[in-house]
Formats: C-alpha cells, structure tokens, sequence
C-alpha cells in the first residue's frame, strides 16, 4: 500500500494534505514504533517532493518575470527619456516657483 503512494507522485496540495494528517497521527502518540519510523520517512519523502515542486515553480515564476523586465526597457527607454523631460520640468517648474 505504500508503494502505490510512493510510487506516484502527489500534487503539492496532496503531498501537504499528507503530511498535515501524518502529522497529527505521529503526534497523537497512537502508532507502534515500526508504524512511525515508516510515516517519518515517508514524510521525509513527501517534503522533499514539495521542496522540489516549490523550486520549480520558483524557476519558473523568475522566467516569467525577467521576460517582461528584458523587454520594455529598450522601448521604455525611449519614452523615458521623453517623458520625464516633462514630468522634470514640471518638477523644475515647482522648485523654480520655491526660489
């Protein structure tokens, strides 16, 4: 039975629900000793397949986000350069008004 678990591999979500209910079965001191040492690494298991989902998501939101940094800024440049020349000198405009 545990091999079926061990042998496919649980969504996120799924590996959590595991473990939260593992959890609170291993504390509520109820399980033979052979019984604990068994959830324990399969538990160990469990996190270590979350560690490696979460890393993957994380790789894959820094690609989604470096995408978007890359390509406005040439464009973003430009219009830059133009536009804060009228938001600077609407700034220039107040601090010449403060002198």
């Amino acid at each position: 039975m545990a091999t079926d678990k061990t042998s496919k591999k649980p969504s996120f979500e799924q590996a959590l629900e595991e473990l939260e209910t593992m959890v609170e079965t291993m504390e509520s001191g109820q399980l033979p000793l052979e019984e604990l040492i068994s959830s324990y690494e399969r538990g160990a298991s469990l996190v270590s397949h979350c560690e490696s989902v979460l890393n993957n998501a994380r790789k894959r939101l820094e690609l989604i986000t470096l995408k978007p940094k890359e390509e406005p800024k040439p464009s973003s440049n430009n219009s830059t350069t133009h536009e804060p020349a009228t938001g600077s000198n609407d700034k220039n405009d107040d601090e010449i008004r403060l002198f």
